[in-house]
């Protein structure tokens, strides 16, 4: 199994040990590509605290809080994890959305190597969809299942893939769909690299250790975005005749 060019090896470093809030400040931080120099400067904060929050046990107050959520483009919610047992999408809709067509190189860049994805399979009770960890590999998609559980059933068939990401904050969001045919790792070398590769243990817990893997047939996907517009001087004037 060659190397796979979407592949991350950095070190993910030593467990995290601060708040549940400091980690969804990392976690959002790290999403927008932002260092906590550029976050404290905006939320008019010491790089050292934010440091301290992210990686301790912090219990800031609401204004920075506000400044901080801001400076994320995000929601004190969702920073707060107020919103953890809700499905995503359930803010409002922006005024101008553009809905994109994504190609298959940024499809493969969201898709990424590891995450959570859905899986659809046809089962004895009918169809379902699956919440499953999973990398890419090559141009594979790989995941861990049992053998018998629901996702166990994509196995010699052809079956839908789909990731996705939604911000609740922004209302926006994209999503990426992989159609192919799956198979079941049966080579111990190869679910030995794949075990290797993996950042977690299914999420699920439990003896998980067959392997399934998706050849992609098909890659699409969409991204719904705000248009952009320009108020001009004039337009912005109230009152004229």
């Amino acid at each position: 199994m060659s190397e796979n060019p979407l592949r991350g090896d950095a070190d993910p470093g030593p467990p995290f040990t601060g708040s549940d809030i400091g980690r969804r400040v990392a976690a959002r931080r790290e999403q927008l590509g932002l260092t906590r120099e550029e976050v404290a400067e905006r939320a008019g904060s010491a790089p050292g605290y934010l440091q301290y929050l992210e990686e301790r046990s912090a219990n800031p107050g609401i204004g920075f809080l506000l400044r901080l959520a801001n400076a994320l483009q995000t929601t004190v919610a969702e920073l707060s994890g107020e919103t953890v047992d809700l499905p995503p999408g359930t803010g409002r809709a922006a005024y101008h959305p553009e809905l994109l067509e994504l190609s298959r190189d940024e499809c493969r860049a969201l898709l990424g190597t590891h995450g959570v994805g859905r899986v659809a399979v046809t089962t004895s009770e009918g169809p379902a969809v699956v919440p499953v960890n999973y990398l890419v590999t090559d141009d594979d998609v790989a995941f861990r299942t049992a053998p018998g559980a629901a996702p166990a059933a994509a196995a010699g068939n052809e079956v839908a893939f789909e990731v996705d990401h939604i911000d609740d904050a922004l209302s926006q969001g994209w999503s990426v769909l992989v159609v192919g045919e799956a198979r079941a790792v049966t080579d111990p070398v190869a679910a030995q690299v794949l075990d290797e590769m993996a950042r977690s243990t299914p999420w699920a817990g439990g003896d998980r250790a067959l392997w399934i893997t998706i050849t992609p047939v098909r890659v699409t996907g969409r991204r719904i975005a705000v248009r952009q517009t320009h108020v001009t001087p004039e337009a912005g004037r109230l009152g004229d005749e």
